[in-house]
């Protein structure tokens, strides 16, 4: 297991639950209005996540939300690639013709300060609807949640726990420029690798402090922190639970930790390569499925050995990781992760305890049994990359697949079955007919439709290596 921040008296903190779950969310309208009122707030973020997890919304004054807590935005908000562009229409791909609004709904037990704001200020997730009330199903909290409904109606509650790597780095005001690992409190920058080191760690000691007391703030809660591989890579994990509610934690402490390293004159990144010398960042997901009304685990047996259940969901992972591995690694910029030799997955392979292989089976209790997904990388959207992860085992267990032998020796050498770039991936997700049953025909549309506008905006920039090995050469 990861060793916990020695600096910081963590287990203090984690003490104060009741304390920390009262910053983080209400159970009404009413008790919105009386959370809001005894901590001043003037201002709401009304937020929802888009494809790419970028948080859009509005900023109200706390009186006019509460006037009409009606938040209307355009349709086109969940057609949108990262560049701000929109995909041309085709065969399976239309726009809404007159970009119409859609109506937002509040998820208040989302509700928590924004506490790097000068003045009071909340943010408050929200849900989308047509004009009729129907969940929109290219939203990516929407999309969970139709994943999660599958397994309700199994009498199954998952359970996940997110692991997040990211890099800081100097401030790059020009793209066109490498990235390089930011100065610490030594007054040197990292250039070797430092995995597990608290003293490195320390480096960012003041930084560090903040994303603590940000999070804290926010009923946040971290598990640990921990110093990468790479240079002035960190990794926070999270405690298990609920899908939909750990895929939010993700989402805002994303927003948390680039407003911490703000605060020092850093950015923090979540792409997935974001030095060519460094290793990449991955955001594992351990995932295990309780009996909803047993509050058992179905992956164990009670002698403790795994049931057939969990054998399925290693297997439903192999045969359609491939298939989501455009939602796992959503960027051309993510295929340069899964590299040969290194610790990042390049198979679908499974093992106990073996991180050479795409899937892990972590050593365990057997009421703790789970699966560690090491593919999704940390510039995947985390409510798309938990559904689809989920919607893997799910098919597995449903069609009582088999998976292969589990792999106990060194397989990091082994490429097998991931597609190694954005457009493979995306044609497999597109053609997959049971992951399209799963998700919606109109998601793997839009989604196939923005990866593949990404793709050729990707296409127009022409590289260092081009220039290197062709200007002259060729």
């Amino acid at each position: 297991m990861p060793c916990a921040r020695k600096a910081r008296p963590v287990s203090k903190k984690k003490k104060s639950a009741p304390k920390i779950a009262s910053r983080r969310g209400v159970e009404s309208f009413d008790a919105a209005q009386l959370w809001l009122s005894e901590r001043g707030i003037e201002d709401i973020e009304c937020i929802v996540p888009d494809l790419a997890g970028v948080a859009r919304g509005k900023m109200m004054p706390t009186e006019k939300f509460f006037s009409g807590p009606v938040m209307t935005m355009p349709a086109s908000i969940f057609a949108q690639t990262i560049s701000g562009d929109y995909p041309p229409d085709d065969e399976r791909f239309q726009h809404n013709t007159t970009d119409g609004d859609l109506f937002f709904r509040a998820d208040y037990s989302t509700l928590t300060a924004v506490p790097w704001e000068s003045d009071p200020t909340a943010q408050l997730i929200h849900d989308a609807y047509t004009r009729e009330g129907i969940p929109v199903e290219t939203a990516p909290r929407n999309v969970l949640k139709r994943v999660l409904q599958l397994y309700e109606d199994e009498g199954w509650a998952p359970l996940v726990a997110p692991e997040m790597e990211f890099y800081l780095v100097r401030p790059n005001t020009d793209p066109d420029y490498p990235l390089e690992p930011p100065t610490g409190r030594s007054g040197r920058p990292e250039v070797g690798r430092q995995s597990y080191s608290i003293s490195a760690l320390n480096e960012f000691d003041d930084l560090i402090d903040d994303i603590y007391d940000l999070s804290e703030a926010q009923g946040l809660e971290i598990d640990t922190l921990i110093h990468e591989e790479g240079a002035a890579q960190m990794e926070i994990n999270l405690r298990h639970g609920h899908p939909l509610e750990l895929a939010d934690q993700v989402f805002l402490f994303k927003r948390t930790i680039r407003e911490a390293a703000l605060r020092h004159d850093m950015y923090a990144t979540f792409m997935a390569k974001p030095m060519s010398n460094q290793p990449g960042s991955s955001m594992h997901i351990h995932q295990s499925v309780m009996d909803a009304d047993k509050g058992t685990n179905i992956f164990s047996r009670d002698d403790g050995e795994p049931t057939s259940e969990f054998l399925s969901f290693i297997a439903g992972h192999q045969a359609y990781l491939p298939a989501v591995t455009c939602i796992l690694a959503p960027y051309v910029n993510s295929y340069r992760r899964f590299t040969r030799g290194t610790t990042a997955p390049v198979n679908v392979h499974w093992g106990y305890d073996n991180r050479t292989v795409g899937l892990r089976v972590p050593n365990s209790k057997p009421g703790a049994r789970r699966l560690e997904n090491r593919v999704p990388s940390s510039d995947a959207n985390p409510y798309l990359a938990i559904a689809a992860s989920l919607a893997c085992g799910y098919l597995g267990i449903k069609q009582r697949l088999t998976p292969d032998e589990p792999r106990s020796g060194n397989f990091s050498e082994d490429m097998h079955a991931l597609p190694r770039g954005l457009l493979e991936a995306v044609a497999l997700f597109g053609e997959c007919e049971e992951l399209i049953d799963v998700f919606g025909e109109k998601f793997v549309a839009t989604y196939r439709a923005i990866k593949q506008e990404e793709f050729e905006t990707f296409m127009k920039v022409i590289s260092p290596w081009e220039r290197e090995y062709l200007l002259l050469n060729v």
